[in-house]
C-alpha cells in the first residue's frame, strides 16, 4: 500500500524534510505536493513513489499466485512510452486464456494501475511464453494475405471477431498499404475488421 503524509513546517523545505523523515524516505523516492499555508506554516503532502515495475509485478504475482504457479518477470522498454513484460515459468500458461483473453485483461489492468492519476501515459504490454509475439506474426501474415485477396477479387473481406489488441495489429499492418483500407465493425466481443479496396483504386 502506498504511504502518504501531510506535514507542516516553517518553510516548504522544512515541511518536506519532516515528512520524509517520518516516512523514512529519500526525496528521490517521493512525490511532493505543496498544499499552501495554514497558521503561517507551509503545508505539504509527501507520497511514497512506487515504481511502475513494482506495481506491475505486484499485480501479476497476485494473479500467478491464484493459479498456483511460479513465474518470472522480465521487463524491457521498446520505447520511452512502453513497458513490455515477459512472463515465463512452470504452469503459467493459464495467464494466456482462451485466444489470449486473460492475457489481454491482465495487460488492461496493468495499464489502469500504472496510469492512474498520471499526466503522461505509458503503454504496458504483458506477454506470456511469447504468445503475443507469435500471434502478432500470424496476424500480420493474415492481414497481408487478406489484402492480396481483396485486390484479386475486388470485394471486401470481413475477418473473424478479435480483441481490440489484435484488431490494432491488423490496422497497423495495412495502414501504409496503398490499395486497401481497414475498418472495425460491430460490438465487442463480436467486433471485427473489414478489409476493402480504397475508393478509386485501380487494380492491375
Amino acid at each position: 500500500m502506498v504511504r502518504s503524509i501531510i506535514e507542516k513546517g516553517k518553510t516548504v523545505e522544512e515541511a518536506i524534510a519532516l515528512a520524509l523523515e517520518k516516512l523514512g524516505l529519500d526525496i528521490e523516492n517521493a512525490d511532493v505536493e505543496i498544499l499552501g499555508n495554514e497558521d503561517e506554516l507551509s503545508v505539504v503532502k509527501v507520497t511514497e513513489h512506487v515504481k511502475d515495475e513494482t506495481k506491475i509485478k505486484a499485480l501479476i504475482d497476485t494473479v500467478i499466485g491464484y493459479l498456483g504457479s511460479d513465474g518470472n518477470l522480465e521487463f524491457s522498454y521498446p520505447d520511452d512510452e512502453t513497458i513490455k513484460v515477459d512472463v515465463s515459468g512452470e504452469n503459467v500458461s493459464g495467464l494466456i486464456g482462451k485466444r489470449g483473453d486473460v492475457l489481454y485483461a491482465i495487460s488492461y489492468l496493468c495499464n489502469v494501475v500504472v496510469n492512474r492519476d498520471k499526466e503522461t501515459y505509458k503503454r504496458i504490454i504483458v506477454d506470456c511464453e511469447n504468445y503475443r509475439v507469435n500471434k502478432e506474426k500470424k496476424l500480420i501474415d493474415l492481414a497481408n494475405t487478406t489484402a492480396a485477396r481483396v485486390c484479386k477479387y475486388r470485394r471486401p473481406i470481413q475477418l473473424q471477431p478479435m480483441p481490440a489488441a489484435e484488431r490494432r495489429i491488423i490496422h497497423t499492418a495495412l495502414q501504409n498499404n496503398h490499395m486497401v483500407e481497414t475498418e472495425s465493425f460491430g460490438v465487442d466481443p463480436q467486433r471485427c475488421v473489414v478489409v476493402r479496396l480504397k475508393p478509386y483504386t485501380k487494380v492491375i
